[in-house]
């Protein structure tokens, strides 16, 4: 068989494989979806779940746990849009603001502020971001989140970022993407953060 018989078989193994399970995917729900990891990109990812949901006028809700003492180039944009609520709620970096109380002071403010727009029935996507630092932290309690989050509305889906994602929150996720560090050019090259990639 030549190359081109070789890839034409292959092609439509893996279209008839492909449509297999498409056909057998008939549920519809609200997703617990997970961005962890050690590399970069964990939240680049879910705002482009964001921009799907504004390209299709749905309603988006994103809660900063960590994030808010420095002004970003992505709440600036997504705040132009009428159907999303953008709220940085934290106060930097937790090596920056040594301060435990403080943080946990503002980590509850977030999740109150979660909880309330959880229940709203006014989003079709929630993302918490940096929640998975939060709960590695323990400034919130992990089984409380974990219980309102398999209680949340059926329709709504959840994305949560952060490194090292605990693992009764992947139990309870329906899709889980580990973000590898491969390299990375402050590390590696020394090359300080780039407007429009980092900020």
């Amino acid at each position: 068989m030549d190359d081109e018989n070789i890839y034409l078989n292959k092609a439509k193994i893996h279209k008839e494989v492909f449509e297999s399970k498409k056909a057998k995917a008939i549920k519809e729900k609200g997703l617990i979806i997970v961005y962890t990891g050690s590399g970069k990109g964990k939240t680049t990812a879910a705002l482009g779940m964001a921009v799907r949901i504004l390209g299709h006028n749905m309603n988006l809700g994103v809660i900063q746990f960590i994030k808010g003492a420095l002004n970003t180039a992505e709440r600036n944009f997504f705040l132009n849009y009428k159907n999303c609520v953008f709220k940085s709620m934290g106060d930097g970096y937790t090596w920056n603001t040594q301060n435990r109380n403080q943080d946990i002071v503002s980590a509850n403010r977030a999740w109150t502020l979660a909880q309330g727009m959880i229940t709203s029935n006014t989003f079709d996507m929630i993302i918490l971001d940096e929640l998975n630092i939060i709960l590695k932290h323990k400034y919130l309690d992990e089984a409380e989140i974990i219980n309102f989050l398999i209680n949340k509305p059926a329709h709504l889906h959840i994305v949560i970022t952060g490194r090292n994602a605990s693992t009764e929150l992947i139990k309870i996720a329906d899709l889980v993407s580990e973000v590898k560090c491969i390299k990375h050019p402050y590390q590696e090259q020394g090359i300080k953060a780039q407007r429009g990639i980092e900020f």
